[in-house]
């Protein structure tokens, strides 16, 4: 098929060597809360419900089975003529689940990289700071012909394994194969569902554009009881359509589209704002972060913006 630099040329395509070398870049960054003087996105949310002994009291709730009958409130218990028990609140291993979407919407990019490339340097840098906190990580690719899964593991040769699968669907963008977005939408559901159960972190990488209803109902059921974070990747074409005639698309079809006319292009960035604010909202609803990232400018650079705002 040719020499490997022409089929995939950076900035529009991933490789491996580029995923690895963004641990460097992850040193100063941590997703968790773990410990207060490293910049953190959740701010505090790396703290976990035990049922069981723990190092900081959090709340009396009623007694469900399985828990642990020491913690009993009988105070309260009496008071109400309901069992209740203690919780406490103790740090312990957050294990990672990050999905990361390689689908066909993520290959564009107007100006500087694809947001399938950032997607995918923004996943490896979450892996390198998962693991630099001690903890397992794995990771879902999500592609239209289908989805890979590395299951968390506290281990290098795991996220090597996660790598790989990133470049490997990644460089899939570059055929013009039938699209099967729905099943695989479908099948990454499932396969996460059963994949988190409690205590996890999950990250989603994307750009929300094709997903529908089904997403906010798959996200609130994961962050009953687990962290989640969401980052949309984004063009700045998305946001302010060029008024200029151009045609966009990809090697399956094409739409001109008329940038001149300015009704046109107000009615395109509404509703790409709209729809945005919508599922901003919606997330906010279930207490889920989302932050944006775009493709021009490196992906550390804007994270350093990302975590002082999470900061104030």
């Amino acid at each position: 098929m040719g020499n490997g630099k022409e089929i995939f040329p950076k900035d529009i395509f991933i490789s491996l060597k580029e995923l690895l070398g963004m641990e460097h870049l992850a040193l100063h960054f941590s997703l968790l809360a773990r410990k207060q003087k490293v910049n953190s996105i959740l701010g505090g949310k790396h703290a976990s419900k035990l049922r069981g002994r723990g190092l900081d009291f959090e709340e009396v709730r009623n007694y469900v089975n399985g828990d642990d009958i020491r913690n009993i409130d009988w105070k309260v218990t009496a008071r109400t003529h309901q069992t209740h028990t203690r919780v406490f609140t103790e740090e312990k291993e957050k294990p990672a689940l990050i999905v990361v979407d390689q689908s066909k919407s993520m290959f564009f990019g107007s100006q500087k990289y694809t947001k399938s490339v950032v997607a995918a340097r923004l996943a490896a840098m979450v892996a390198f700071m998962v693991l630099k906190e001690g903890d397992r990580v794995g990771g879902v690719v999500f592609a239209d012909q289908g989805i890979d899964i590395v299951f968390p593991k506290r281990d290098r040769k795991n996220i090597l394994r996660f790598f790989e699968k990133i470049v490997n669907r990644n460089h899939e963008l570059a055929d013009s194969s039938p699209v099967q977005f729905e099943e695989a939408l479908k099948e990454t559901f499932k396969k996460t569902r059963n994949i988190v159960t409690h205590d996890f972190m999950v990250v989603v990488i994307s750009d929300f554009l094709r997903y529908s209803p089904q997403l906010t109902k798959f996200i609130a059921q994961i962050a009953q009881h687990n962290d989640v974070l969401l980052a949309k990747v984004t063009d700045p074409m998305e946001w302010e359509i060029p008024d200029i005639k151009f045609v966009a698309g990809d090697r399956e079809s094409q739409a001109a589209i008329d940038g001149e006319k300015k009704n046109i292009r107000d009615s395109l960035q509404n509703r790409f704002k709209s729809d945005f604010e919508k599922f901003k909202s919606e997330m906010k609803k279930h207490r889920v972060p989302l932050f944006s990232i775009n493709t021009i400018e490196p992906v550390d650079i804007q994270l350093k913006e990302i975590f002082k705002e999470g900061r104030r």
